[in-house]
This record gives C-alpha cells, structure tokens and sequence, in this order.
C-alpha cells in the first residue's frame, strides 16, 4: 500500500500514544467490570457492576476487523454503523487522502498474520488523529469492534 515515507514511524508513535492514553485510563478499570454496553446510535460506553453503571464514556467507531476475511473495515465504509458515531473515521480517511496513505484511505486493510495489531494500529492513527482520550475494543472471539473514548467519566 502507497504512503509517504513518514508514515510508518508516525503510526508506531501514535500507538505508542495510545498505550499511554489508555494507561492513563486505567482507573476507571475498563477491562474489569462485569457488563459493558455499548448503544452506537446514541454513541455511549456504559461500564456495570450489579446493575449499576458505574462508568460512561461518549465513543466514536474507528473499525472492525473480521477474523473470517482478514482484514480491518473502517467505520466510515460499514453500512452496518450508524451516522452518529463516524465523525472520526471519516476524518481518519480525508486525513489518509489528503497525505496518501491507502490504509487510512481505502475502505479495507488486509493483514493476515498479525490483524489485532493492525486493529490496534489503525485505531491508534485514529486516536491520534482525532485527539480521543483512548480506545477500547469489547471482547470477542470473532474479530473486533474497535471504540475511540471522546469523553469517559464515574457514573453519578
């Protein structure tokens, strides 16, 4: 894929960015409560123990990637999403068009060796890109929905 010869360290320091972005993140304890839910129209992250939401965070889609086609789908390219949560991927693509960066320009990525490293990469760029707090990816087995946090707080 075409991109300037910037690009290749400017990704790996974005991921590093956001590695330190999600550390920062580590007391809300995203990773640890026992229910997440996330409402993609209405754009939100909700963190439960026992019925109540204890942390709430307004979330962007950057993409998914997909285990049985092995690639990375940007959010801006999914019919599937909806409107309200594509803001930052389709900033991540004119970004992609406006430097020539096919990966962040073209609908798919391909990556059949390592694609949760591409997952995270590409939603590293996209963290970077559009200034988000960090990102978070619910489990799965199947593939991945990656998530850019624009606001995260304690539930009241």
């Amino acid at each position: 894929m075409k991109h300037p010869d910037w690009y290749p360290a400017w990704r790996d320091e974005a991921f590093d960015e956001l590695k330190a972005k999600n550390t920062r993140l580590r007391d809300f304890r995203l990773g640890s409560w026992s229910r997440y839910d996330y409402d993609l129209t209405a754009g939100t992250l909700l963190f439960s123990e026992e019925g109540v939401v204890k942390v709430a965070a307004e979330i962007q889609v950057a993409g998914t990637t997909s285990v049985r086609a092995n690639n990375w789908l940007w959010a801006w390219a999914n019919s599937n999403l909806p409107g309200e949560v594509l803001d930052d991927a389709k900033r991540v693509r004119s970004f992609g068009e406006e430097n020539g960066i096919d990966e962040l320009a073209q609908a798919y990525v391909t990556d059949t060796d390592h694609l949760e490293a591409l997952g995270w990469g590409l939603t590293g760029a996209t963290v970077r890109i559009c200034d988000a707090l960090g990102a978070y990816r619910p489990p799965s087995v199947q593939g991945g929905l990656y998530l850019i946090l624009k606001t995260i707080n304690w539930a009241n």
